[in-house]
């Protein structure tokens, strides 16, 4: 007999409706019969049951990477980080090798474990279900271990993201003390630079590698804050190139990511900024022709940012907010007699460790400046980087 009610629900409103509820992503490994390693992207891992300890994933019938799976002695579920939303991207796009580059441990079992998911799960298939266009398949735990307890990625209204809760946000408020008395030790100097050039000025630090928090904020009498961001920002390009230049190649690679669908032109001029403060220590950028204003999507994405408790559908916004700037961010050589409008400058600043963990801003500058008078505005603000590193 055919089911009338289900073939009257829309198929792209079913899609809609269920994208509302989030579901937590995971990889399953396996080794095939001839030796392939074999890897799955699946958003609809369940826990089961504890006695006995079962789990179940839901594969499309259509899987030809399952398919391979179902003769697999053992399969390992690997349970992704927040931040590896571009190991799940690689390996969905691939049709074979899909673990190359990717580095991994075998489990117990033999499988691939992918290194920084939050947990594995070495399991056995013990039964598959038909289920309209999927299969439920129901697997046999028979090892298991936490590696890195950090927020999970979760799939959610059609897009990856994480999830951190207030605890976490408080443990992190309490993991950048060192941070904000650092800062907080030099006040009386950013205050002095900040009055003597008619700016406002703020010390960041990083959080993680996705977020830096504001842990010192000062600003000149008079001075308009209309350049001025929130609290806690996203590391999104052009976010974050003054903490970025000094990490991996890799890490570089992943920031510049954020920014999809990026030109070419755009990535260039990304990796040209990490290249300069590399070399020389700061970087500016430039504003157009309405001033501070432009400043103003970049800031209201921060400031919802902030808010915290964001959807993946507002985080890829604020994203995409903050890569569409209309400042300009290319590498300039400043002449002396030349005037700009700049919209910040950025330095970065080694924290205790030796690790440039720190970023000193200055904002809200005076326009039509000359080069020599933006120089001597670097040589302020490094003065005030030598105090940081010092304190």
């Amino acid at each position: 007999m055919v089911d009338t009610a289900a073939q009257s629900v829309d198929s792209q409103l079913f899609r809609d409706v269920m994208g509302h509820y989030p579901t937590g992503v995971v990889v399953v490994t396996g080794r095939a019969v001839d030796g392939d390693i074999l890897a799955m992207v699946v958003g609809t891992f369940n826990s089961v049951s504890l006695e006995p300890p079962l789990v179940s994933f839901m594969p499309m019938k259509t899987s030809r990477t399952f398919a391979a799976m179902q003769e697999c002695t053992s399969l390992c579920i690997n349970i992704l980080g927040g931040d590896q939303e571009d190991i799940v991207l690689t390996i969905a796009q691939r049709w074979q090798d899909k673990l190359a580059g990717i580095d991994w441990f075998p489990s117990p079992s033999g499988d691939p474990v992918l290194a920084e998911s939050v947990a594995w799960i070495d399991t056995r298939i013990r039964d598959t279900v038909e289920a309209g266009d999927h299969w439920i398949v129901l697997c046999a735990v028979e090892n298991m271990a936490v590696t890195n307890p950090v927020s999970p990625l979760i799939f959610f209204q059609g897009g990856y993201g994480s999830f951190v809760c207030t605890s976490l946000l408080a443990r992190m408020d309490h993991e950048i003390l060192p941070a904000i008395h650092a800062a907080h030790g030099v006040r009386s100097e950013v205050e002095a630079m900040a009055a003597a050039i008619g700016c406002d000025a703020a010390v960041f630090t990083a959080v993680s590698n996705d977020e830096m928090a504001t842990v010192l904020s000062v600003t000149a009498p008079g001075t308009d804050r209309d350049g001025s961001l929130a609290n806690r920002i996203p590391m999104v390009p052009p976010i974050g190139d003054s903490f970025v230049f000094a990490q991996s190649g890799q890490e570089q690679d992943r920031w510049i990511g954020k920014l999809r669908g990026a030109t070419d032109d755009v990535v260039e001029i990304h990796r040209e900024r990490l290249r300069f403060v590399r070399d020389n220590g700061y970087l500016c950028s430039f504003l157009p022709s309405e001033g501070n204003a432009a400043y103003r999507e970049m800031r209201d994405a921060t400031k919802q940012y902030e808010n915290g408790r964001l959807t993946p559908s507002e985080e890829r916004q604020i994203r995409a907010s903050i890569g569409n700037t209309p400042i300009d961010y290319r590498v300039r050589e400043l002449n002396d007699s030349e005037h700009y409008d700049v919209g910040s400058i950025v330095l970065p600043v080694r924290d205790p460790s030796g690790v440039y963990s720190l970023t000193l801003r200055l904002g809200s500058l005076p326009l039509g400046a000359s080069g020599a008078t933006v120089k001597e505005w670097l040589a302020r603000a490094r003065s005030v980087v030598a105090a940081l590193e010092n304190n």
